[in-house]
């Protein structure tokens, strides 16, 4: 068993058969000895609709969604090289295997008007950017994507050129890159320091999940004991009851 495997099952699930599966697995792993993979796969984070609709898709729909990623990767490549006659052809395909992957992710019917948004969102992601066609091909998404860049436009055209600053506009300039990379500096700071505190929190949980698992097996074999005890009794009890009666 690897973490591999079992998220390909996890998120091959519905999102509201996941917590308890996922739950299983750790348990599995666990007892299987494999501690440091139980805690992998107690982190897999719960799909959301709309992350699922499209996990669905890549497991249901290979081909179709192999079309949409095949067409995304042409785009990118086509706005590389800048080729117009490219992206004017690529773009109407585009529009037509969005659709068709876009009708195969709502036919299943259950989606909510805003994560059918979310899945073209996510759909768009995967055409214009390479990271996430790779995680959409995978099918084992935990949220939406989204991409916050731009794709290049197809022929290029001359700025014109610009004035040189005057010296106010300079040094407001360098006055705003310092207080840029000042409040940079804070955010960095301040990320470092709550990622220690995360480390710390999730070395602290595992240790004294460790501990109530020893102790739970502990008090597994007490009560196992107690048991037992208690059955040595009922048999004395009994056996000397009867030695009594034939005295008497």
């Amino acid at each position: 068993m690897d973490l591999d495997e079992v998220a390909g099952r996890l998120y091959a699930l519905p999102p509201s058969e996941f917590t308890a599966a996922r739950e299983a697995e750790a348990r599995a792993a666990k007892d299987a000895g494999e501690a440091g993979l139980a805690r992998e796969i107690a982190k897999l984070r719960k799909p959301t609709v709309s992350a699922w609709a499209v996990n669905r898709v890549s497991r249901e729909h290979p081909d179709e969604l192999a079309e949409l990623l095949d067409v995304g990767e042409r785009l990118r490549a086509a706005w590389q090289e800048q080729d117009a006659d490219a992206l004017a052809e690529l773009t109407r395909r585009r529009s037509a295997v969005m659709g068709k992957v876009g009708r195969l992710v709502r036919q299943e019917g259950g989606l909510s008007a805003a994560a059918a948004a979310e899945v073209d969102q996510t759909l768009e992601s995967a055409i214009v950017d390479a990271e996430a066609a790779g995680q959409v091909r995978r099918g084992r998404l935990a949220k939406p994507l989204s991409y916050s860049g731009f794709a290049p436009a197809p022929v290029r055209r001359e700025r014109p050129a610009k004035r040189p600053p005057s010296e106010e506009e300079a040094r407001k300039r360098e006055e705003a890159e310092a207080r840029k990379a000042r409040e940079r500096e804070e955010a960095e700071a301040a990320h470092r320091e709550w990622q220690a505190a995360l480390e710390s929190a999730v070395r602290e949980r595992d240790e004294r999940a460790e501990r109530v698992a020893a102790l739970e097996r502990k008090l597994g074999k007490a009560r196992k004991r107690l048991t037992e005890s208690q059955q040595r009794l009922e048999v004395a009890r009994r056996e000397e009851r009867h030695a009594r009666q034939r005295l008497g």
